[in-house]
């Protein structure tokens, strides 16, 4: 009897490796939107932000290729395209941050973060929310929940209640944003007293992975006035909502106003090539190489940049900032108009949506939902808390007539 792919998968890469839905999908080609399976099924891609600008666009293609036909080295040969890249990808910045550290991967470049608050402060201690994920490393493992760390979470590391859409901090939308701050100021407060003091504070803008938050200006500034206040740096994970996603601006802190000393981004910045970086003002980055030796052999290769680069030119030449911005009102006008009774609402940021449901086994229900939905040709999936947000993050390239036929089925799955 022939193996299945799914024994093979357990042969070669051990237990437990992490796949999505319950009969996984196979896929084998991608284009724009759209994703196809082995046996030539079509599936509408609304969760994967990896290809920002949509699979396998062409021009990143060719930008790969003339690239890895001509040079691939790394840093400690000088070539231009990395800094090219960096001069552009910083000029989208305000707030100073000017350089950059390029990495492979968004958990490298959180980690690199983590390093810098403390090469700034002198200080280990960390904060983050009690709902979030910030990547794979030891370090940032530390500060993720999906699955405590072995032995325990490490005593430099504090976990804050983590802002909610529908239950609010402080027992309103109102009083969320100060009771957020004041559960960032307990936790300083418990740092010092322990004696490692209050490096940096960690977070993702839009608060993704704890089931979105609608980005609304000054929400963090009771929060950044504590963090300022204590001496410790803001490190801001953009991973997700970076690039425009968030539609009316470049970056999720600035859809919030807030000033950033260091700012992480990894997967969309190429297209699904291995690319990650951190983005610092002088001052800390200063600090950092200070105090840390530092180099990356894959980071800021010559292919890589050249990937980047084409991102940042497809993002503007096609206009994806201002798309995502019209899609996402006509998306979320759309949601907002579903009828059914464990719906709770329905919120975006920019191309990135959150559907909650409620009542006795909305987690079961949310994943049941997404079962049906990708055996429909729609590929989804959750988030929050209680994994009861159905998640919707598709490709910048999604438009009004990919959110109509993703509401029609949704529709439909709602009403069995």
């Amino acid at each position: 009897m022939s193996e299945t792919l799914t024994e093979r998968r357990a042969r070669l890469m051990g237990p437990n490796v992490p796949t999505f839905y319950q009969t996984p999908v196979h896929l084998v080609r991608g284009d724009g939107v759209w994703l196809w399976d082995d046996q030539g099924r079509r599936y509408l891609d609304c969760y994967n932000n990896v290809a920002h600008v949509g699979h396998c666009h062409p021009r990143v293609v060719e930008a790969i290729c003339q690239q890895a036909s001509t040079l691939n080295t790394h840093t400690r040969y000088h070539h231009t395209l990395v800094l090219d890249y960096i001069d552009r990808l910083t000029a989208t910045l305000g707030h100073d941050l000017s350089q950059a550290i390029m990495v492979c991967t968004g958990s490298e470049a959180n980690d690199l973060a983590l390093r810098m608050a403390q090469a700034v402060t002198g200080k280990t201690g960390i904060i983050a929310t009690d709902n979030t994920y910030h990547g794979n490393t030891s370090a940032v493992s530390q500060l993720s929940t999906r699955r405590p760390p072995i032995g325990g979470r490490a005593p430099n590391v504090r976990l804050v209640p983590a802002p909610d859409a529908t239950k609010p901090l402080g027992g309103s939308l109102e009083a969320q944003a100060q009771a957020f701050a004041d559960g960032v100021e307990r936790a300083i407060q418990d740092l010092e007293q322990s004696g490692f003091g209050f490096s940096g504070l960690m977070l993702c803008p839009v608060f993704a992975n704890e089931g979105l938050l609608t980005p609304v200006k000054g929400f963090l500034d009771p929060t950044v006035e504590v963090v300022r206040r204590a001496g410790g740096l803001i490190l801001c994970d953009e991973v997700q909502p970076g690039f425009g996603r968030v539609g009316s601006h470049f970056w999720g802190h600035d859809a919030l106003g807030f000033a950033p000393d260091v700012v992480t981004i990894g997967k969309p910045m190429a297209n699904g090539h291995p690319v990650g970086a951190c983005l610092a003002r002088p001052d800390v980055m200063a600090a950092f190489r200070n105090a840390f030796g530092y180099f990356n052999t894959f980071g800021g290769n010559p292919v890589s940049a050249a990937a980047c680069l084409a991102v940042l030119d497809v993002i503007e030449d096609e206009q994806l900032q201002a798309n995502g911005a019209e899609t996402s009102a006509y998306l979320l006008g759309l949601l907002q108009g579903l009828q059914h009774p464990r719906i709770v609402n329905a919120r975006a940021a920019g191309m990135f949506f959150g559907l909650e449901f409620g009542g006795e086994g909305a987690a079961d229900f949310t994943a049941d939902l997404v079962e049906k939905m990708v055996a429909r040709g729609f590929i989804l999936n959750r988030i929050g808390r209680e994994a009861n947000v159905l998640k919707v993050r598709p490709p910048m390239v999604f438009g009004k007539e990919h959110a109509t036929l993703l509401v029609d089925a949704l529709s439909d799955a709602l009403a069995e």
